[in-house]
């Protein structure tokens, strides 16, 4: 009686898998960093998705990250703008693009976005990647300090000295190319 419920159950097993089949995969990755991936290139950005970027960038694992916060900023996430920003201004997962990088600063600010208006106001008053206008980055710090941007508050108390928010080692970074 054991022997032939086992060997029925044995016979069935196929059919139930197949069965299985037609409601999709079953218990599937969900919080994998490749899962977020997954979904960023499907065009699903949610919260966890945008921030499992930063695990990746911090992890060196760069071309993802890039891949993910450009979904995430495209859908108007304007913490990942300034994550893109930061790849582009320093050359991870692609080349160094100063040019990139200012615009997504730019996006995250004209999206209202504090560190995207910081960040904006650094770009304009060295003229990186983008014209040098002080009087525009000037308002854009102002407007980020008065939203509590520690760093902002900082530069405006110093009567806007870059090198109070920028280490001396960047200073060729920041250097005009002409």
């Amino acid at each position: 009686m054991i022997l032939r419920a086992t060997a029925m159950i044995l016979l069935a097993t196929p059919a139930l898998a197949e069965d299985l089949d037609q409601y999709g995969t079953t218990n599937p990755d969900e919080m994998t960093l490749d899962r977020m991936v997954e979904n960023a290139r499907r065009g699903q950005t949610d919260m966890t998705t945008c921030a499992s970027g930063y695990l990746m960038t911090k992890s060196g694992q760069h071309a993802i990250a890039r891949e993910t916060f450009e979904a995430c900023a495209e859908s108007g996430y304007t913490g990942a703008m300034t994550w893109m920003s930061y790849l582009e201004d320093n050359g991870f997962g692609g080349d160094t693009n100063p040019d990139a990088s200012t615009e997504w600063n730019r996006r995250a600010a004209e999206a209202g976005d504090p560190i995207g208006m910081f960040n904006h106001g650094l770009d304009l008053l060295r003229g990186h990647g983008t014209a040098l206008d002080e009087e525009a980055g000037r308002a854009l710090v102002d407007r980020a300090a008065e939203a509590g941007v520690t760093d902002a508050q900082r530069l405006v108390a110093s009567g806007y000295d870059l090198d109070v928010v920028t280490p001396d080692a960047d200073n060729w970074k920041y250097a005009p190319l002409f």
